[in-house]
Parts: structure tokens; C-alpha cells; sequence
């Protein structure tokens, strides 16, 4: 016993003695205090102490498309902590090839009695998807709040990244470097995020290059977002001269740099590569990714936020908060070769000027939620 009050007390930050009030339930010790050595008992691995275990408040339903991709594990963890802190039950349920639908989970939790529900990437980030369920299930009593993805046919709090100031950040930084053919590797033209990163994208390539719209989509590639897809985008940008290429995740970005060495070029002295999310450990990859970093911690803790007005009874805004990117450069981004080795077409544009007709709203620096606390004051609200 001595021998991990001592360890709590380490972990904590906090005396031997202060420790064994908290567990004791003994009064003088401040509420900051307190939830520091409980934090460090879960650190840790200790249960907690029947009398010091919050009694929950309810079940939260999370559902993600699947957990192969690091990024979704990353924000569960998040959501999951954040409904923990507020005494509610996370549940997590995963679409796998095959097995149970988004519906189906939707439906199974609500059986359940769930007080509410969050969707990562769901089908509201799908044009071709019929928005009538997330009605049907509002109409059942059950709040939800949508992660990644718009649609306004959806009366729910949104929550998403930035795409195409995501975009724009990873076009200004290749173009600094000096390069003119900078492909774009992404997902299936329908999902609301592919949608947006393709406007930033050809506004970026308008505004940094003076490429006109039509030169800029020929150099758009879909596929899946896996690292075979990203491996197959990048091997046709690259067929295309392109010197760069920017990925729609960073499961991509690895088969964009499978992709060039299969071809025998050199990662980033021949060909540079930025991938997208900043999942856990891509720093440490072959060479470590430059990449735009999805702000999760801020996403899931406002998510979670939003979610819980509306279970108390306060519904949070019918709008989209829409949270900055950060561009984080590492290895595998550099100065365009003098003498590149990749064959393809000259850089041309359809017209003179920026890329007429692009779509999407205002391109302006955008405030971000300050520090990672996520705060919704500091998310900009309306259509990104």
C-alpha cells in the first residue's frame, strides 16, 4: 500500500498524505487537487475506491467507420474521455466490410437507451446518402452531433476541420519549395470533404501557380483512402510529372512514398509528399510525414460538449463548427529537384488569373479554437 501511494503521489504531483485523504474521502483538499489523484489512479491502472466512483449518468453512442485508420481510434479516445470526465458510458461501435451498418448500429444503440449519439464520418458526409434517418432518428428523441461532413438537411450540430484551408496550407508550403506539379490524392468525389479540399485546392493552385481551374482538376486524383489507394493515386499523379503530391489522409501519404520508390524516386529529394490528420506515430515513419494536422482533441471535446446541451435540455446551434488546421512539416516535403526525372506535360493554365468558378466560401484567415480545449466560442460557426 505504501508502495503505490507513493506511486500515485508521484504521478499526481501531490504529497503521500494527500493521496490517502483523497481515497479516504477525508475534506482539505481541493476539488483540482482531488481530480489529479484520481486522473493518476487511472494513469496508473488502480481502481478507484467504490465511494470515489462516479455514478454514470447514461450511455453515449460513438460510431466510426472503422478502426484501421489511426485517426479514428485517436478520436475515440478523445470522445471517450470527455464523456468519462462528465460521467456518461462510452459505447463504440465500428462498420466493418460485411458487417453491421451504420443503421444497424444506429439502431442497436438506441435500443439500448443511449442519451445520445456521435457520428464520425458517417453517412452525412455522403451526397449520395439519403439524410431522411438522421430525421427519423431526431424524431425517436435522441440528440446527435456529426463529425466530418455538412449537410443542410440535417438539423445537428456539425463538427469538421477546415478542408480547404487544409488544402491551401500544404499548396503554399510545396510551392515555396518550388514546386509547379502538385497533384492532389483523394477519396471518392461524393464525400463532402473530398468536395471541399478539391475548392481549396483549385483556388490554391489559381492563387500560388496562376493554374487555371481545368489544369488544376487534371491534376485530382480519387481512389480509396487506404494505403493502396493512395499508392495507385499517387503512382498516376506521378505518371502525370507531378513532383508533389498532397493525400487526403496519411494512410494515403504511405502509398503515395510506396508509390515513388516503387518507381525508384527518392523520398523527398525527388518526390515530396504530405499526407493529412497527423495520426499517431507518423512521425516516426520512413521518412517522418509532413502532414495537416486534424485539431481532434478540439473536434471531440466540442463534439462531446454540443452533444451534452442537448441531453440537458439546452440545444447547442444547428450549424457547423469549423475548427483551423495546423501544417506540420517533417521529412518527407522538400525543394523541388533541379533536374526532375519525372516525365509529364509542361505547366499550363486554361485561363489567365485564379481559377474562375471555384466554389465554396470565404478563403479568409479563420479564427481556431485557442490552446486544444476546444472550446465552440473559438470554432468559426456556419458552412466551412
Amino acid at each position: 500500500m505504501t508502495a503505490r501511494l507513493a506511486d500515485i503521489a508521484a504521478q499526481a504531483g501531490v504529497s503521500e498524505a494527500t493521496v490517502s485523504r483523497v481515497l479516504n474521502g477525508k475534506p482539505g483538499v481541493s476539488a483540482t487537487t482531488r481530480q489529479s489523484v484520481l486522473a493518476a489512479l487511472d494513469v496508473l491502472g488502480y481502481e478507484r475506491p467504490v465511494r470515489l466512483r462516479q455514478r454514470s449518468a447514461g450511455l453515449v453512442g460513438l460510431i466510426t467507420p472503422e478502426l484501421e485508420n489511426p485517426i479514428f481510434p485517436a478520436f475515440a479516445q478523445v470522445i471517450g474521455q470527455a464523456l468519462t470526465r462528465q460521467g456518461y458510458t462510452p459505447v463504440l461501435a465500428t462498420q466493418t466490410p460485411g458487417g453491421s451498418t451504420e443503421d444497424e448500429l444506429t439502431e442497436m444503440l438506441v435500443d439500448r437507451g443511449v442519451a445520445g449519439i456521435i457520428f464520425v464520418s458517417g453517412l452525412h458526409a455522403d451526397t449520395s446518402a439519403d439524410m431522411q434517418r438522421y430525421e427519423q432518428l431526431r424524431g425517436q428523441g435522441v440528440p446527435f452531433v456529426l463529425i466530418n461532413g455538412f449537410s443542410d438537411k440535417v438539423q445537428a450540430p456539425f463538427v469538421s476541420p477546415d478542408d480547404r484551408a487544409a488544402i491551401r496550407l500544404a499548396v503554399t508550403h510545396l510551392a515555396a519549395l518550388g514546386h509547379e506539379r502538385i497533384g492532389l490524392a483523394l477519396g471518392p468525389k461524393r464525400f463532402v470533404p473530398v468536395q471541399r479540399k478539391i475548392e481549396g485546392f483549385v483556388r490554391s493552385m489559381g492563387e500560388q501557380l496562376g493554374l487555371g481551374r481545368a489544369a488544376a482538376l487534371e491534376l485530382v486524383q480519387h481512389s480509396l483512402y487506404t494505403l493502396e489507394g493512395g499508392q495507385a493515386a499517387a503512382a498516376a499523379l506521378i505518371s502525370r510529372g507531378c513532383t508533389a503530391v498532397v493525400c487526403a489522409s496519411d494512410m494515403m501519404a504511405l502509398g503515395a512514398i510506396r508509390a515513388a520508390r516503387q518507381q525508384g524516386l527518392d523520398v523527398p529529394r525527388e518526390v515530396s509528399v504530405v499526407g493529412f490528420d497527423d495520426s499517431p506515430l507518423i512521425a516516426f515513419t520512413d521518412p517522418p510525414l509532413t502532414t495537416i494536422r486534424q485539431p481532434v482533441t478540439a473536434m471531440g471535446q466540442a463534439a462531446v460538449r454540443a452533444l451534452l446541451e442537448e441531453v440537458g435540455g439546452t440545444p447547442a446551434p444547428h450549424s457547423e463548427f469549423v475548427f483551423h488546421p495546423e501544417l506540420v512539416v517533417r521529412g518527407s516535403t522538400a525543394s523541388v529537384p533541379r533536374a526532375a526525372r519525372i516525365p509529364g506535360p509542361a505547366v499550363s493554365s486554361d485561363t489567365a488569373g485564379g481559377p474562375s468558378g471555384t466554389e465554396g466560401g470565404s478563403y479568409g484567415t479563420e479564427s481556431s479554437p485557442s490552446g486544444t480545449d476546444g472550446s465552440l466560442p473559438g470554432a468559426d460557426s456556419g458552412r466551412a
